[in-house]
């Protein structure tokens, strides 16, 4: 659940496909730092058509699977061979029943896994892993044989109109000695929300159930971030440029939890790390509101810059979002306060006898904010993962569903 995820406000991140891809490009740009060139987007029957242009795919089930949104229903097996439609119903499950020694033979009693779309990324990321070693066994690096794999799959991806087949191919040729088992995939981490006010605990924003939802954890996130392209803690996500130094920010604050207070604390322990804190104010909460919000008024790399240093000086559910119209008081950055977060400690001592601001903002809420998720977790047992080099692929084998 982000800030921008549509071009009127907050949503779940995937609403924003409802304006298109574009806009999911843009949140992503606007509210995490990552810089998108070229995006590339399949649907059902797409992605069905491609992996059966790759030939299917092979994985072996260590315990049989059900799962009743998806259709996905197949027993343990060594090596079982997927054709698109079954890799779709792979790919899409995120109510998955697993069996155990004593689950009994009905899948629809089988345990329910609990980490639900979190679970399918780990799943999906694995099954990517399979399925690139099983193109790079096509003689990537060839541009010949490259730009015959690219036709033969463009007819059944939609991208942006920028990205010519030519290039296409070219990253294959740049890319295809990668081992892609040495590839880090991360899973962005969040706070998993529970909202005792909202129906069956879905949170309520601004009049509305948004049902299950996760937040951003700023801390995490970034660190993910980092990882990911390769940069260190003080560079700037997308120009890969130093972050400015804190006395060169203007930042207002703005309590978002209605809490005065809150506003005159966030303020002065910023001011402790260096930052030009030009202004403070009440807003009117939108609801149990959780989140703090780092607004930039300005997509300049400057001011985008500075966003993301402030960013880097809080901890817990935090986000960055570009919105001019949140941005004043000759203000770069407005901070929006939430109810879960903490502005760090200055790295130097406080002199004896002197007052310090307090680091920590977390206001009492009744909603509860569960432990940041991992980046990196391992596959369950029970998860699908790669055949063995001897291994024989079988055809899928349902299990009994009374």
């Amino acid at each position: 659940f982000i800030p921008n995820a549509r071009s009127d406000g907050a949503n779940k991140v995937d609403a924003g496909l409802y304006q298109g891809l574009g806009q999911v490009v843009t949140a992503i740009e606007e509210d995490f730092g990552i810089a998108i060139q070229h995006a590339v987007s399949l649907d059902f029957d797409q992605f069905a058509n491609i992996v059966n242009a790759l030939g299917g795919i092979n994985m072996s089930f260590p315990d049989s699977l059900y799962d009743a949104e998806s259709d996905l229903n197949v027993q343990a097996a060594t090596c079982v061979h997927l054709d698109g439609r079954q890799a779709l119903e792979l790919v899409r499950a995120r109510h998955l029943q697993y069996a155990t020694p004593d689950s009994g033979p009905d899948a629809a009693y089988w345990p329910q896994e609990a980490q639900s779309d979190l679970a399918r990324i780990l799943r999906d990321h694995e099954f990517l892993r399979v399925l690139g070693t099983q193109v790079a066994k096509k003689g990537l690096g060839n541009p010949v044989t490259d730009l015959n794999l690219v036709n033969s799959l463009t007819s059944d991806l939609t991208f942006d109109q920028s990205w010519s087949v030519s290039n296409m191919a070219s990253l294959l040729v740049t890319f295809h000695s990668v081992n892609i088992n040495a590839v880090p995939q991360l899973t962005l981490p969040v706070d998993i929300v529970n909202d005792p006010e909202g129906p069956d605990g879905d949170l309520m924003y601004d009049g509305y159930s948004y049902g299950d939802v996760e937040f951003a954890s700023s801390t995490q996130d970034v660190a993910a971030i980092d990882h990911v392209l390769g940069i260190g803690p003080n560079t700037d996500s997308l120009t890969g440029q130093p972050l400015p130094a804190a006395s060169s920010v203007r930042v207002s604050v703005e309590s978002g939890t209605g809490i005065e207070d809150q506003a005159a604390t966030t303020a002065s322990a910023l001011q402790a790390l260096g930052y030009s804190v030009v202004g403070t104010g009440v807003a009117t909460p939108s609801g149990d509101v959780v989140q703090t919000v780092v607004y930039y008024g300005s997509r300049s790399n400057t001011v985008e810059a500075a966003a993301e240093k402030v960013l880097s000086s809080l901890s817990g559910s935090a986000v960055m979002a570009y919105d001019p119209s949140m941005v004043s008081d000759g203000a770069q950055v407005t901070v929006l306060t939430g109810s879960q977060f903490s502005v760090a400690a200055p790295a130097v001592s406080t002199p004896t006898g002197s007052s310090s601001p307090t680091p920590g903002n977390a206001i009492a809420t009744s909603l509860a904010i569960a432990t940041p998720t991992s980046d990196d977790e391992p596959l369950a047992s029970y998860d699908p993962r790669p055949c063995s080099a001897r291994a024989t692929a079988t055809t899928p084998v349902a299990n009994p569903v009374y």
